[in-house]
């Protein structure tokens, strides 16, 4: 018996409402592994593309930080696999496909973090959104336009992970993953960043702990890692009474953290000096973009060759890593000295 197999059959293991690799499906039919499931492929696959290694030159939220300890957003991600396995793990879910998915949902997202997002959906032509790029990504624009081939249950939870400031839970089942492991990257990705903003952003000076709400304070707790611990132990807890028929947190749990998400986009994300930043980073976005349009042959890989050069210069810069944006702007619009 294959090791893949014998993988398989430890998966009959789980919840019974527990995600499969056996029963994945996929877009292009391929050879099974030997020695891994469809899950651990997906993972591995991710973990090993480009687009997963620019994430450390990404901003989270700080644009270009100076210092050593601000989350970038590939430290963003690995926060969010590792609170999304510690819930996996506790319901007896698929923890390869969590985790695979944890790794691949902000894959397609922008420079410049929160802002970087913003600017490009206004100056597309078709809007843009960070959770659609991901799966364009991992579908068309990896391996030399080949795409990852992923799984159904991995591309479903790259695509319905983002809220903004949308619910956790919304009442449109489209935007609901799939999977309750997808349901679960969705919840830990709000976990992570409502917890590391609060952060970074006290480390950065902008707050300070007397700032965040005292409401939060008393129900989440009084430091970064209770909070946490508040809130993944709630969602295992719910979640188990609720017998696994969704991913779910208290609804004091849950009014909390939207009270919490709030003041960060009022005090951090929103706040006069963003906005400062956000009219330079659309110049600086809005400079390349032009001179895109300009020269593509320059910059612009060939493929996809069906999709409009428009919709290939939007996946340029999305792929941007922040230093990459800021020293293309320099060369487009810094003279150039002749010795």
């Amino acid at each position: 018996m294959l090791i893949r197999e014998l993988l398989e059959r430890n998966e009959e293991k789980l919840d019974p409402r527990a995600a499969r690799s056996i029963n994945s499906r996929k877009r292009r039919r391929e050879k099974k592994s030997p020695v891994r499931t469809e899950f651990q492929r997906d993972r591995d696959r991710i973990l090993h593309s480009k687009s997963f290694r620019r994430l450390k030159h990404k901003t989270q939220v700080f644009i270009a930080p100076e210092g050593d300890h601000f989350r970038t957003r590939l430290t963003h991600t690995l926060e969010v696999s590792q609170i999304a396995r510690t819930i996996a793990r506790a319901l007896n879910l698929n923890e390869d496909l969590t985790e695979a998915i944890a790794l691949g949902h902000d894959i397609g997202h922008t420079p410049f973090g929160h802002i970087g997002e913003k600017v490009l959906d206004e100056l597309s032509e078709n809007g843009f959104k960070h959770n659609e790029q991901s799966l364009r990504v991992v579908d068309k624009l990896e391996y030399n336009g080949k795409g990852l081939n992923l799984t159904f249950a991995v591309r479903n939870g790259i695509l319905t992970h983002s809220k903004g400031m949308g619910p956790f839970f919304p009442q449109d089942s489209s935007l609901i993953p799939v999977t309750l492991e997808g349901q679960i990257v969705r919840i830990s990705d709000s976990i992570a960043y409502v917890n590391h903003d609060i952060d970074d952003a006290i480390r950065a000076g902008i707050i300070t702990e007397k700032d965040i709400p005292d409401s939060t304070k008393k129900k989440l707790g009084k430091t970064f890692a209770k909070r946490i611990d508040t809130m993944v132990i709630d969602v295992i807890n719910m979640s188990m009474k609720n017998n696994l028929e969704s991913i779910i947190m208290s609804r004091d749990i849950h009014d909390e953290i939207i009270l919490l998400r709030q003041f960060l986009y009022k005090r951090v994300y929103w706040r006069k000096e963003t906005e400062q930043n956000h009219q330079k980073i659309r110049n600086i976005l809005f400079t390349i973009l032009n001179t895109l349009k300009k020269e593509p042959g320059k910059f612009i890989n060939p493929y996809p060759e069906r999709d409009s050069i428009e919709r290939r210069i939007t996946d340029f810069i999305a792929g941007m890593t922040d230093r990459y944006a800021l020293t293309l702007f320099e060369e487009i619009t810094l003279p150039t000295y002749i010795y």
